[in-house]
């Protein structure tokens, strides 16, 4: 039997489809984005990872600019239909801010209703189901296990960007909108959910015995700075020796503009 989601999915060729969704619900959910030899792979490349500079260690294993560690991970950053994903919704100057790996032990506790980042601020008389508000950071997750309630899903409400505010963090555990409840992302392993930094979303609670793992490419528009660290930031130079325009561009490679 096949799986059922509780979202709209899309093929990741339908750019138009994704993009849509984008406006409309805040998100896009992809199924097998990755295949399954890749999944493993890429839990075998966090596997090898080391702390260093901003990680974070414990119960939950979080790594930062990990696309400067592993080819694997470098290789993500222009994945098909994902990068056009990005170009499609925030330009062909767009870019990455950051690139994180996620393990997530039995125990870990995700749970904490925000938004990313919020540019656009609107009162509640002027927000409405009508407004498209232009999008300028997006973060692509690339879930590398089989998802169900116990393994720290994420949840997401559904158009909620449209309200125009931040909700704050963590601040209402069972947060709503326009009476819509927080709801899981339950998906298989190599799927994706890209959505913007807008979006009233959370992670969740670990209560399973399994380790999640999970891959974050965060995108945004050409005119916010990369969050590379630790500072000074040193690239590393065998990637970037064979890496492609389109890798370069990611990186911070843009042509001259109005400010440099």
């Amino acid at each position: 039997m096949g799986f059922t989601y509780l979202q709209k999915t899309f093929s990741i060729d339908d750019v138009a489809g994704m993009t849509e969704a984008m406006h409309e619900d805040g998100f896009a959910l992809v199924p097998g984005v990755l295949s399954p030899d890749e999944v493993l792979a890429a839990r075998a490349a966090i596997d090898h990872l080391k702390p260093f500079g901003f990680d974070h260690m414990g119960m939950t294993e979080h790594y930062k600019c990990v696309f400067n560690r592993d080819r694997f991970f470098f290789d993500l950053l222009d994945r098909p239909g994902v990068v056009d994903l990005a170009e499609a919704t925030m330009g062909e100057q767009c870019h990455i801010i950051g690139q994180t790996a996620w393990k997530s032990h039995p125990g870990h506790n995700g749970w904490s209703p925000h938004i990313d980042h919020h540019l656009v601020t609107v009162t509640e008389d002027i927000a409405s189901d009508r407004t498209k508000y232009p999008i300028y950071l997006c973060t692509a997750h690339f879930y590398l296990d089989d998802l169900d309630e116990t393994l720290a899903p994420t949840y997401v409400i559904p158009g909620s960007h449209k309200s125009g505010t931040n909700p704050g963090w963590g601040k209402d555990p069972e947060l709503t909108w326009k009476g819509q409840k927080l709801e899981p992302v339950l998906c298989q392993a190599g799927d994706m959910l890209f959505f913007r930094s807008e979006l009233w979303h959370t992670g969740s609670r670990n209560t399973s015995e399994r380790v999640r793992y999970l891959i974050q490419n965060h995108y945004s528009h050409r005119t916010i700075s990369n969050r590379f660290s630790p500072w000074p930031f040193s690239f590393n130079q065998e990637f970037l020796a064979t890496a492609n325009d389109r890798q370069l561009r990611l990186l911070g490679k843009h042509p001259e503009g109005a400010y440099g």
